[in-house]
């Protein structure tokens, strides 16, 4: 019993693997629009956020390199003027030393002028300070000599001498002390 059933479940299967029947193809069409439709909800999930994560990200980077363009510009364009600036103070330094220089030199030159000026003061202020010791000796010699006279003329009158012998005395007087003290 056993064989024969098998043996008459065998005689009433087809030779093909699967059967192609309406349902299958039902079942098939039915998987397909299920696949499909599950990519589409899979697609709008998943793929789409993908996209827009991808799409920004490359925005993202587009406005970053611009962005980076942009300030390499902007740091050429401050480089420049920098230089500029720098060329500008190195004048400005040239000009502040010119002046430096001249405003030393005139005052080198004022100095100078008025060392000459307080020199030639003190030569002056020098000479009449001579000119005053010198009058002041010879005042103190017409002193000496007044007082060698009037000790002269105590003796005359004491020795009771003649006008000759006066002269004489004075004459002789006179060559002690010398004649480049009158002249001086």
């Amino acid at each position: 019993m056993g064989i024969n059933m098998l043996l008459e479940a065998g005689a009433t299967m087809d030779p093909r693997m699967f059967g192609l029947d309406l349902q299958l193809l039902f079942d098939s069409g039915l998987t397909l629009l299920a696949v499909f439709v599950l990519f589409l909800i899979l697609s709008y999930n998943l793929f789409n956020p993908a996209r827009k994560v991808l799409s920004d990200r490359r925005e993202r980077i587009k406005n970053d390199l611009e962005s980076a363009q942009s300030d390499k510009e902007e740091a050429l364009r401050l480089k420049e003027e920098y230089e500029a600036k720098l060329r500008e103070v190195d004048k400005e330094v040239e000009q502040i030393l010119a002046d430096a220089r001249k405003k030393a030199q005139n005052n080198a030159k004022k100095i100078e002028d008025d060392a000459r000026k307080d020199a030639a003061q003190i030569i002056e202020r020098a000479n009449k300070e001579a000119e005053l010791e010198k009058q002041r000796v010879s005042d103190e010699v017409k002193q000496e000599i007044v007082s060698i006279a009037s000790l002269m003329a105590g003796k005359v009158v004491a020795g009771r001498i003649d006008t000759s012998v006066q002269d004489a005395l004075v004459d002789e007087t006179l060559k002690e002390i010398g004649n480049d003290t009158w002249r001086s």
